[in-house]
């Protein structure tokens, strides 16, 4: 494999960790980087090549696979003095953080400038996906960009192309997490308020995957990681509320009012607060389960 074919990716945390094994298998050769010297060292174990900084990462690939946790720390990486933009060999950004829709039309906008592509590339599916393979990759940048780099999308999972400008990938991605999000705390209040009334949780999730009640909580997340106590679905509470913050934001600046997107923002903002940013978002239900003073778990 040529140098002009090694790939970077920067951000070996519970998603990038496992997506990057995923290029590793593939037969790539990867520079990688992380400000977590024990992912880093993790990633190098599992035959990532070790950079010395974000911008050593820029020195060293032409195209560079972003898995951050915040707007913020993207521009660091990208736009920052010792950012992306400076680095000599860069000439394609895949950015698979979520960091809405602003964010990436401005980033967009300063690399073009330095002759730099950047595609605009959230991801869904969670950890699980992330090891199968099976993620929603959705995909925002000029349709002969994304057919350049499919096949190496399709290492992850499914690329959707929805749009040319940067930032529509990011509408989606938003969109799908507070509909995630919004199941979480409605399927919260329910389950709670049926346990309170003595029904067995485990069979009213029967029920209601068998009816009209059914949606993803119910499905995966309620039987994994709430019934079991457990509240390890694999998706944090900080990350939760920052993408729900997000997608209100996006629309309020768009005139577009979301009243119950509001309203689960304020259960994640409690779930926070009560159990902090690391915990699983899951933990929402513990919060309900508090105030109602019962437990949603298996007899």
């Amino acid at each position: 494999m040529t140098e002009d074919q090694t790939l970077g990716f920067i951000g070996l945390g519970k998603m990038g960790r496992p997506m990057l094994q995923r290029l590793i298998d593939s037969g790539r050769k990867v520079v990688i980087y992380d400000t977590n010297c024990d992912a880093l060292d993790a990633a190098v174990a599992l035959g990532g090549i070790r950079a010395e900084s974000v911008l050593d990462v820029g020195h060293r690939a032409q195209i560079i696979m972003l898995s951050l946790p915040s707007p913020d720390i993207v521009k660091a990486v990208v736009i920052s003095e010792k950012g992306l933009i400076n680095g000599d060999r860069v000439k394609t950004i895949i950015d698979f953080s979520t960091i809405g829709t602003r964010a990436a039309k401005f980033i967009d906008d300063l690399v073009t400038h330095k002759k730099i592509a950047y595609i605009d590339c959230p991801i869904s599916g969670g950890v699980k996906g992330a090891h199968e393979g099976t993620l929603s990759v959705m995909v925002a940048c000029p349709k002969d960009l994304f057919k350049a780099q499919k096949n190496l999308l399709n290492i992850f999972g499914k690329p959707y192309h929805v749009g040319e400008s940067a930032g529509q990938a990011q509408s989606m991605k938003l969109a799908n997490n507070l509909l995630s999000c919004a199941a979480v705390a409605i399927t919260s209040e329910a389950m709670v308020m049926g346990t309170k009334a003595g029904l067995d949780p485990e069979q009213m999730l029967e029920i209601i995957n068998a009816s009209t009640g059914k949606n993803t909580a119910t499905e995966h997340k309620f039987p994994k990681s709430v019934l079991t106590g457990t509240f390890d679905f694999g998706f944090s509470t900080g990350l939760s509320y920052k993408d729900v913050n997000l997608c209100i934001d996006e629309a309020e600046a768009m005139g577009i009012p979301m009243f119950l997107g509001s309203t689960v923002r304020q259960m994640l903002a409690a779930t926070k607060a009560q159990y902090g940013e690391d915990s699983d978002f899951t933990s929402l239900c513990r919060l309900v389960e508090n105030w109602a003073q019962v437990e949603v778990r298996k007899k």
